[in-house]
């Protein structure tokens, strides 16, 4: 229906193209997490609301996910698994692990955090009040909360006292969460006044002669044509899928690496969004990883680059350690591990490269330089011992030496190891959703939500799993209230 690759800007019309055309109050671009909560959030407020979807059905690529979101300040999961957590303490967590942090929308979030996942439950389900203890990607059952970031990771843990936000919808597994909430967020507009229209995309925004968002061109297979908006909402994802735009803004997701997203990840909303002098922001930035746990005796083990040197600590997130791999000569690591902590899992992502009788054949046969793994075992071992690790302190949770051969090692090297990733970068918007252009000026009626937008994920070092659906869905609702609201008459 549009074009899914390249990176030319849509033309832009002008506002006498809309004579004689429909008029709604909000149009919606994208029924996904972020654009399905717009459109709910303004229907509600009493908008006429228009939710367009190029897709067949609901759901975009939020519905795919396991269905985390990174919640807190003291939720009801929280409160009910016995952890304490306060707006203040997620706030300043949030604000150490982003590059460059927002405190207006950091300290919105945290505050409403609670609130949020309230609202998300009024949906039709409930987040289990359990905790999973363990060391995953993702609860593998229905468990409702884990930790899901680095909050126990150095420095972290010291800045910030730690406390698990990762609330999971009540779906085992590590896929088909999303489409839980994506599910009855489409029953509940179903309630509403709100009119959806699928396999229908936007192709152009419509300004006025000062340079405002006035109207969305459209097309549904060969038939086209025009609608008036008071204010419109781009909630169409990420670029991930269009591998212009991947060339030319984070080559990092090349061909290497498994992309994760939907087919219409192409970036047509943030081209949208351009065309009428949208800022964008973090365009180089993305989601990249290939976790090697569980089991979560892994995480015991040492990481090491290809000069046979330690560089991150290895309880970090998995995308944190992934990003600091990326960084490496070669974008080359190994997993070392001794025969106490060793275990093959079914279906590795990272896979097993082999196993020696003493470290100094491992050495050999992995390519290190003489003695350069000998050394750095034989230092971690001794600190380990001690409970201690000195250079990348890790949490002595995950310490254990690594002196029970024989030993074994797992490639996490980029190309050997099955990595995956997606796109972080967005439109630059205020927090309410409101884009703002390169002079930092709002282009008025126009918003941005999720994926299309730059909020608080920003790098895979500082990401958290469920930050997407958390922040997609909260920044989305505010973006829907605030586009109703200036529309309406007050």
């Amino acid at each position: 229906m549009v074009e899914t690759k390249g990176t030319a800007l849509p033309s832009v019309l002008d506002e006498s193209s809309l004579a004689g055309a429909e008029a709604f109050d909000v149009v919606v671009v994208g029924f996904g997490m972020a654009g399905a909560c717009a459109a709910l959030e303004a229907a509600r407020a009493g908008a006429r609301v228009l939710l367009l979807e190029r897709a067949a059905v609901h759901g975009g690529t939020s519905s795919m996910s396991g269905g985390h979101f990174y919640l807190g300040g003291g939720t009801a999961v929280q409160r009910a698994t016995g952890h304490d957590d306060s707006p203040d303490a997620m706030f300043d967590y949030l604000m150490a692990v982003t590059p460059s942090p927002d405190p207006v929308k950091i300290r919105a979030y945290a505050d409403e955090s609670a609130a949020h996942l309230e609202w998300l439950e009024a949906l039709g389900f409930e987040f289990e009040r359990s905790f999973f203890a363990g060391k995953a990607v993702i609860q593998p059952g229905t468990e409702g909360l884990m930790f899901t970031g680095n909050e126990k990771v150095w420095p972290f843990r010291d800045r910030v006292t730690p406390a698990p936000r990762g609330h999971k919808v009540p779906r085992p597994g590590d896929t088909g969460g999303g489409g839980l909430v994506l599910d009855l967020l489409a029953e509940r507009i179903a309630e509403t006044d709100a009119e959806v229209r699928f396999e229908t995309g936007a192709t152009n925004l419509v300004t006025d002669a000062s340079g405002a968002v006035v109207g969305v061109a459209w097309k549904r297979f060969e038939e086209t044509g025009v609608v008036r908006a008071g204010s419109v909402v781009i909630a169409a994802g990420g670029f991930v899928m269009n591998p212009d735009m991947v060339a030319a803004h984070t080559p990092s997701l090349g061909s290497k690496l498994f992309t994760l997203g939907s087919t219409y990840d192409d970036g047509l909303g943030l081209r949208l969004g351009k065309s009428v002098g949208a800022a964008w922001e973090h365009m180089d930035e993305a989601f990249i990883t290939a976790p090697f746990y569980p089991p979560s005796d892994f995480v015991k083990g040492i990481v090491v680059n290809k000069e046979g040197r330690r560089f991150v600590a290895e309880d970090s997130y998995h995308s944190r350690t992934s990003f600091h791999v990326m960084k490496q000569p070669g974008s080359a690591a190994y997993l070392i591990l001794d025969s106490a902590h060793m275990a093959e899992p079914a279906m590795p992502l990272c896979p097993l490269i082999d196993g020696w009788e003493t470290v100094e054949e491992m050495e050999v046969g992995l390519g290190l330089p003489t003695g350069s793994l000998v050394s750095t075992l034989a230092v971690y071992n001794e600190h380990a011992r001690a409970g201690e690790d000195p250079d990348f302190h890790k949490h002595p949770d995950w310490l254990a030496p690594q002196d029970q051969g024989p030993w074994g090692a797992f490639d996490l090297t980029l190309g050997s190891a099955l990595y995956a990733g997606f796109t972080l970068g967005g439109m630059a918007c205020d927090v309410d959703g409101r884009v703002l252009s390169e002079g930092g000026t709002v282009i008025t009626g126009l918003y941005a939500a999720g994926a299309c937008a730059a909020n608080i994920a920003q790098d895979g070092a500082g990401y958290s799993s469920g930050t997407q659906l958390g922040e997609g869905s909260y920044f989305g609702r505010r973006a829907g209230r605030h586009a109703s609201a200036s529309t309406l008459p007050a």
